[in-house]
């Protein structure tokens, strides 16, 4: 099963420039959570802080129970090991063929047999779809395929952490789709600990169990699906929706008289830009016919139901209703939610 990642009240700047700050979330053991936000709002870097390429000045990072903020050099090396991760153009070798780009972790960090490689890198091309095209360069296939060979890649040590960064980076939106559910089929398959990391509106509704959204360098909410699906924080609707009135302008934030201007013009009925507000939550993509059963799911729904109380009315709704179409009735568990999301409920959420 997949560790648990945990973050305390990080902060990230690059000399004057603040990334972001006091950002502390928890990605729950084997479970797929996904971060958004806007362009520029440091997602990437969090991500990269996650395996130590870049040391926050503030907090401690957790890794499996190991702060490695604190960690030396050899430790972070052995800690690394539990992590596979996607880059955004794949970070393939140009002048090797698959086959030698997958296997290029294992002949780096093992001391494997050639014959035990081509074994594993065989059974990861399989997994990733690109069985036949393994004698292949990287230029010589589509951007679709170069993701799934940057997976296989990312797979071959048998990581208990899965890093995604813009997995739709380059691919149109039916590649993406099959990129998703790649993504879901696997965690059903070895049950790793996967944080996706993008802006992309349908991958956000579809495939995590976690979201999370970053805005203004700092995290506006992290917990289960439902909490930012249903959310009427502004730059939450905004952002999910695609529309041009909201927090989020041209260069990442707006002034008050520029949104006072735009809610003016909201309420004449002038909505423009974004498609028609969607209604309702998505059912989450689940995992093929003849993959395992993703046990995320079941530790999932016992965890959620320890916090359902903490939860925004409208979030605790789409728990219930999604638990009842499961077959699931027993939501009904402590009392109703009485508090704000923003204090409280955030750090229950984040925490738990």
């Amino acid at each position: 099963m997949g560790v648990e990642v945990r973050t305390e009240s990080i902060t990230k700047s690059f000399g004057s420039q603040r990334i972001w700050q006091d950002v502390s979330l928890t990605l729950p053991s084997g479970e797929v959570s996904a971060l958004l936000g806007p362009s520029g709002t440091g997602k990437s870097v969090f991500l990269k802080s996650l395996i130590g390429l870049l040391r926050p000045e503030r907090g401690s990072i957790y890794i499996d129970g190991t702060d490695i903020t604190t960690c030396s050099n050899k430790e972070l090396y052995e800690i690394r090991k539990l992590f596979g991760v996607l880059f955004q153009d794949g970070a393939l070798f140009g002048s090797m063929n698959l086959y030698d780009n997958v296997a290029f972790p294992l002949r780096e960090h093992t001391k494997k047999s050639e014959s035990d490689i081509k074994k594993i890198v065989m059974e990861k091309l399989e997994l990733t779809g690109l069985l036949g095209a393994e004698g292949k360069l990287p230029g010589e296939i589509s951007g679709g395929m170069r993701k799934r060979a940057g997976l296989a890649r990312a797979l071959v040590l048998d990581p208990q952490i899965i890093l995604v960064d813009e997995p739709d980076s380059g691919l149109d939106p039916v590649r993406t789709t099959y990129l998703s559910q790649l993504l879901i089929d696997i965690n059903a398959q070895i049950d790793a600990t996967i944080l996706i990391v993008t802006h992309n509106i349908n991958l956000a509704r579809l495939v995590p169990d976690n979201i999370g959204m970053l805005f203004r360098r700092e995290l506006v909410m992290f917990g289960p699906r439902e909490v930012l699906l249903t959310s009427e924080e502004p730059v939450v609707k905004q952002f999910l929706n695609g529309r041009m009135q909201g927090p989020i302008g041209m260069s990442e934030e707006k002034d008050e008289s520029q949104m006072a201007r735009e809610q003016a013009m909201f309420d004449a009925g002038h909505h423009a830009g974004g498609a028609e507000e969607v209604e309702g939550i998505i059912p989450q993509m689940k995992a093929q016919p003849g993959m395992p059963v993703r046990q995320a799911v079941g530790r999932r729904r016992e965890r959620v139901r320890q916090i359902l109380h903490t939860l925004p009315p409208a979030a605790q709704e789409a728990i219930r209703h999604s638990m009842e179409e499961n077959g699931d009735a027993d939501t009904q568990v402590m009392p109703a939610y009485t508090g704000g999301y923003d204090t409280t409920v955030r750090q229950n959420l984040t925490n738990g």
